[in-house]
Parts: C-alpha cells; sequence; structure tokens
C-alpha cells in the first residue's frame, strides 16, 4: 500500500538544511563515521555508524534546537526560552541558549535521571521539575509560555528544528558517498524527516529506513491512516524515541521521503546496547541504538553500503547496568537454573567444581530448604551463571545432568 501524498510546498526544502549547516560551523560537531566490521559481515555490505553520541550535549539535539533559538527575533529572545523534555531536547536547549545568550527554562519529569538534570543546569538553564510522565511535563511548559510570553521550543514539531537535523543527512553524504541505505530511530520524526530531507534531494536513490521501539510505535499506524494518529500505553526503554503522536511538520514529510518503517523489540535494543559497548566501544542510549538492533534482527534485508545513525549516548548508569544485564540474557551469556542436592557437607564443594570443569562462572548462589516439594534431606540450590553464549548454556546444563545432577530451569 502506497501511503504517500505529495506535498506541492514542504515546509524544509534542501536550502534550508544548507542553510542551518552553515549556522551550525564552530557549534555543532562534524561527528566520526566508524565501520562495524561485525555488522558488515552480517549485512553482506559495508556498515558505518554516524556517531552522533559524540555531538555536544551528547546527542543530535543541539543542531535543531540551536537553530530554532538562533531564528528568534530579538524581542523573542528577550522574552527567554522554554522547553520540556527528559533528557536530551533539555540538555540542547540550554547550551544553544547559553551559546546565545537567550535565558533558558527547562521543565524535566520528576523522576528524571539525575546526570540529566545535573547537566541541564550545568549548561545554564533553568531547571523546574513537574509531572511524572512528559506529558505533564509538557503541558507546564506550554502554560509557562503563555504566562510568561517565553518561547516554547518544540524538541521535533518545527521547520527549524528539523532543518538542523538535517544537517547530519549532509554530513552523511560527505562523509560516506557511496551509501545506499541510511537507517535513523524515529520518535516524533523530526530526525528522520531532516535527514530524508537532505539526503532525498541530492540522492533519491538512497533509501531511508525509520526504526521505532515496537512498544511505542506511533508511525505505523499513523502511516496507515494518513495523518498522525496517538497511541497509549508506551512502553519502551528507548526514552529518546518514546513519543506517543507523531509531529505535524515531520509526518508530511516521513510520509513523503521515508522509504520504511521497522519496529523492534526490548531484547534487540538490548543487544544493539551491548553490541555497541563491546564491539564499537562505544556508549549509547537505547533510543541511539534501534537502527543497530534493526540490522541485527534482518540483517541481510539491507542493500549496502549502510550508514547507522547513533543519535544519542546520555544513558543512566543505573538504566546501563540493568540495560546490559538484560543484552546479555538476551545474547545467551546469563544462564539460571535450580539444581537439587543431598543436603550434607561437601555436595555444594562438589557442584561448584562440576561448574569449574565446564568453565561457567557463578555469579550468585542461592539456597531453598524450605520447600514443601523437597525432601527431609534435600536443598534446593538456585545458580546465576555467566557464560559464553547459548551454545555453552547448553554445555553447561548438559555437563552437570551428567555428573547426576536434577537441572531444572
Amino acid at each position: 500500500m502506497n501511503f504517500r501524498t505529495p506535498r506541492p510546498f514542504p515546509p524544509v526544502i534542501l536550502d534550508d538544511v544548507r542553510g542551518a549547516q552553515k549556522m551550525l560551523s564552530g557549534v555543532a560537531r562534524v561527528t566520526a563515521m566508524e565501520g562495524s566490521r561485525h555488522l558488515s559481515e552480517l549485512v553482506g555490505a559495508p556498515v558505518h555508524f554516524k556517531c552522533e553520541n559524540l555531538q555536544r550535549t551528547g546527542s543530535f539535539k543541539l543542531r535543531g534546537a540551536y537553530v530554532r533559538i538562533a531564528g528568534l527575533s530579538p524581542v523573542e529572545r528577550a522574552a527567554g526560552v522554554v522547553a520540556a523534555s527528559a533528557g536530551n531536547h533539555a540538555q540542547g536547549v540550554a547550551l544553544a541558549s547559553a551559546l546565545l545568550g537567550v535565558r533558558a527554562t527547562v521543565f524535566m519529569p520528576i523522576g528524571a535521571p539525575l546526570p540529566k538534570v545535573a547537566a541541564t543546569r550545568e549548561y545554564g538553564a533553568q531547571v523546574r521539575l513537574h509531572g511524572q510522565v512528559v506529558d505533564e511535563t509538557l503541558a507546564a511548559a506550554q502554560e509557562y509560555a503563555q504566562e510568561t510570553g517565553a518561547v516554547f521550543i518544540h524538541p521535533f514539531d518545527h521547520p527549524d528544528i528539523i532543518a538542523g537535523q538535517g544537517t547530519v543527512g549532509l554530513e552523511i553524504l560527505e562523509q560516506c558517498p557511496e551509501v545506499r541505505t541510511i537507517v535513523v530511530g524515529i520518535g516524533g520524526g523530526g530526525l528522520a524527516a531532516g535527514i530524508a530531507v537532505a539526503v532525498k534531494a541530492v540522492r533519491p536513490d538512497v533509501r531511508i529506513v525509520g526504526v521505532q521501539a515496537a512498544g511505542a510505535a506511533c508511525y505505523p499506524p499513523s502511516l496507515a491512516a494518513g495523518h498522525p494518529v496517538a497511541i497509549d500505553g508506551l512502553q519502551t526503554m528507548a526514552d529518546g524515541i518514546k513519543v506517543g503522536r507523531p509531529g505535524d511538520v515531520p509526518f508530511g514529510l516521513v510520509q513523503e521521503l521515508v522509504d520504511e518503517v521497522r519496529t523492534v523489540s526490548e531484547a534487540e535494543l538490548s543487544s544493539a546496547l551491548l553490541l555497541c559497548l563491546e564491539r564499537a566501544k562505544l556508549v549509547v542510549e537505547p533510543a541511539g541504538a534501534s537502527p543497530v538492533a534493526a540490522l541485527l534482527s534482518d540483517p541481510r534485508s539491507f542493500r549496502g553500503p549502510v550508514v547507522a545513525l547513533l543519535s544519542g549516548g546520555n544513558v543512566d548508569p543505573l538504566l546501563m547496568q540493568r540495560i546490559l544485564t538484560h543484552g546479555m540474557a538476551s545474547a545467551g551469556r546469563y544462564l539460571s537454573l535450580r539444581v537439587r542436592l543431598t543436603d550434607r557437607p561437601g555436595a555444594l564443594a562438589a557442584l561448584l567444581a562440576s561448574l569449574s570443569v565446564a568453565d561457567a562462572n557463578v555469579l550468585d548462589i542461592g539456597h531453598v530448604r524450605t520447600d514443601p516439594r523437597l525432601g527431609l534431606t534435600e536443598v534446593e540450590v538456585e545458580l546465576h551463571l555467566e557464560t559464553k553464549g547459548p551454545a555453552h548454556c547448553e554445555e553447561v546444563t548438559a555437563a552437570l545432568r551428567q555428573a547426576g545432577y536434577e537441572v531444572t530451569g
């Protein structure tokens, strides 16, 4: 089914993106392009990472925020700006405002990660914590704008924001002129729309693939309906693309210029983040790893050379710990099992010796003696092991059973 409806007067064109690129010279970094041998082997063609996780403030958001604020009139600048964000947009607005000498107020959810709150303050913005979810925070920021006259800086639904984000696309064409596919995460759509405007105007043959978290995928139903559709019950660790409704401005551009929108699972996001850390030595947040998740889920469906955009690296250390654990479990690097033993001296030592022979690393041990299913002289040992992958998990389990142990999952 063709979802595209031609737009005779697009809100953003290539000249807008080129103008934004000139404006951002000396402000935003031209971020590195790094090759990935592992993904290249899976895809069967060169795969490169565009590392916006190494951008100032840790994400691409500075680009759009700076272009939007720089375009304000002197009267608007004097009134200050206000934004609502759980992290990346907040930091982009804070730094852009500081560079341009504009007063900035940023509303953030009460539960926003402390490192992101601290960074936003350090960039010079006044931070106000309000609401438990971003929708409540957004409403508070818009109310503040109405009361004070401050200009509300939307994270994705404005032509200037889209033009700024589109400068990433121009850099990709300069750094990898042979590119045939660009894979980019989509939340509200500003980044994907900007990249599509820039790239399709110069290289209409390049395929643009958008990626959403399956638990927060507002674009597939919106594209099917032909207009932005709001969805409820968003559930994903990728807060950078956790948006319930596409932006009106970027939606039309995505509808017209983006070739495909895919979704990825939480397990795929975890595995992608783990790959970025272990194989590429890059710290990437879940939203930034979504293009890698798409490549891992169906590598042979992408025409190369491929550029996967790592959109940000602002991840809370505690969340990173949980995600890495989840990612290692999804990759078969953790094994949890239960073993029944006779409750006598030396029984546990013998079990651990068997695990040592199988080359499994014991992370945690728990004992259960009060379960009514156990015999009077039995104890159940719960083991959490670090392994080398799915095949090793099977080898460890087989070795224990061969040694005479009753093993359950």
